[in-house]
């Protein structure tokens, strides 16, 4: 049934793998945090069609994700592994249609639309290729739930390192030209190409061990899509991920304009971004043995519950006072850390469950289906910005009325923390494959012979 390799899991591996997620961010995370800003204010469409274009595409990648994790599955593994050759051979698409997003063509706005829309669906096809084989390559590294929890923390270190040096990076090298037109592509193909370089690595020092070699038959592709959908455990989930990871990507999608515009400086985008990095700290040193202590649902709810809270109180204290803004938003971020290091590793486990419940063991469509939520996730936190700026008044590259101020701290703020608090009511009442429950799974898919 499975082609097995016991051979422990190094700390040159993991670093590895989560330089896969540091290439994804160097790339398509780039688009989270500056593209919505970069169509208002360089390419110059409405605030409204921005947002539409990352609602809109989700309608596409709802078909592309679910294509792309039926092949994934249906692959035969070869001499490079069944996951591990997307990364190698879909990078550099990857990294060239990046670069196009931010190209800004002299057209009409209706034409400035399409192109955008054109180009963000390249972008999100690309990331779909090399995303879902590299999320669903962890499954296949190890089935140990405190092995994929250490796994998810190298992931996130990687992910939020990328936040990171594009925080720093991205706006002095664009300054640097006279032009934004010029200095956007510029500074992100310099950045795509460090992120080709991370998936290499990544590809090289990863290795492929629990992998079925359970022929496919006719209709698996169907039967394993109706089983993802009747999953609870997975529909549950998917609503948490929507409201928890939307209120972190809507914060990302809407910080430029909170800095610049309430704060005063757009350069502050660098000094959070450290903060970020030394705020994730905790959760890389401390995520496994709390989970091994509390649990991976437990510590999530925790890392969103104060998140939430400390937002608020960033919304009712923070005015224009930078240094409370930064000590507090450090702590908000440093909770979150905890909640989103070990949200890929609930994706291992329901691998798992739906094998022991269906039968099916099927990685590709079930990350893609958690891709797909993520980027319902991204999607939402474009949209509802892009809503938002429309309705509070706000002119690009114009001096704000106090309505507008009031608005951008509504936004980043308050919608945050309120999807957050939601999502925790659903996922702990709703959500109830716990470690011990996984543990039983795995348990009994070893006296199956099926693990």
């Amino acid at each position: 049934m499975f082609e097995q390799n016991k051979e422990k899991i190094g700390t040159l591996e993991k670093v590895s793998y989560g330089l896969g997620d540091l290439g994804n961010g160097m790339m398509f995370q780039l688009a989270q945090l500056y593209l919505l800003k970069f169509y208002t204010d360089i390419l110059g469409i409405s605030a409204y069609w921005g947002g539409m274009i990352f609602l809109v595409t989700k309608i596409f990648d709802a078909i592309t994700d679910t294509l792309v994790g039926t092949y994934v599955d249906s692959r035969k593994v070869g001499p490079k592994g069944k996951f591990r050759p997307f990364i190698l051979y879909g990078t550099g698409f990857l990294a060239a249609s990046t670069v196009l997003a931010f190209f800004a063509p002299d057209l009409n706005e209706g034409a400035k639309v399409v192109f955008a829309f054109a180009t963000y669906n390249l972008m999100s096809l690309a990331y779909t290729v090399v995303n879902i084989p590299y999320g669903s390559l962890s499954s296949a590294m190890t089935v140990d739930s405190g092995e994929r929890t250490s796994l998810a923390v190298f992931r996130n270190l990687g992910g939020t390192a990328a936040s990171l040096i594009a925080g720093i990076v991205v706006l002095p090298l664009v300054n640097l030209f006279n032009s934004p037109k010029l200095g956007y592509p510029v500074a992100i193909a310099i950045l795509s190409l460090f992120g080709v370089a991370f998936h290499l690595v990544c590809y090289r020092n990863t290795k492929e061990r629990f992998i079925s070699t359970k022929e496919r038959v006719k209709g698996d592709g169907l039967r394993s899509v109706k089983s993802l959908l009747t999953n609870k455990e997975f529909l549950v989930l998917a609503v948490y991920t929507v409201l928890s990871v939307g209120a972190m990507f809507l914060k990302m999608g809407m910080q430029l304009y909170y800095f610049q515009y309430v704060l005063g400086n757009e350069g502050l985008v660098g000094v959070v971004s450290t903060l970020n990095i030394l705020a994730l700290l905790p959760s890389v040193f401390l995520a496994t043995p709390l989970v091994k202590k509390i649990g991976k649902k437990n510590l999530s709810v925790f890392g969103m519950l104060f998140f939430g809270i400390f937002e608020i109180v960033n919304y009712l204290f923070a005015g224009d006072n930078v240094t409370f803004f930064l000590v507090v938003n450090a702590c908000s971020y440093m909770f979150l850390s905890f909640a989103n290091t070990v949200s890929f590793a609930f994706v291992g486990d329901l691998i798992d469950y739906t094998q022991w419940k269906d039968g099916l063991r099927s990685e590709g469509i079930i990350y893609s289906g958690y891709s797909f939520v993520r980027k319902i996730s991204q999607a939402v936190a474009g949209f509802v910005p892009g809503i938002a700026l429309t309705v509070i008044g706000y002119v690009a590259n114009q001096q704000q009325t106090a309505d507008t101020i009031s608005g951008l701290q509504g936004t980043y703020f308050l919608i945050p923390a309120v999807a957050s608090f939601i999502g925790i009511v659903i996922f702990f009442f709703g959500y109830t494959l716990t470690d011990e429950k996984h543990a039983k799974v795995t348990e009994e898919l070893r006296e199956r012979n099926e693990l």
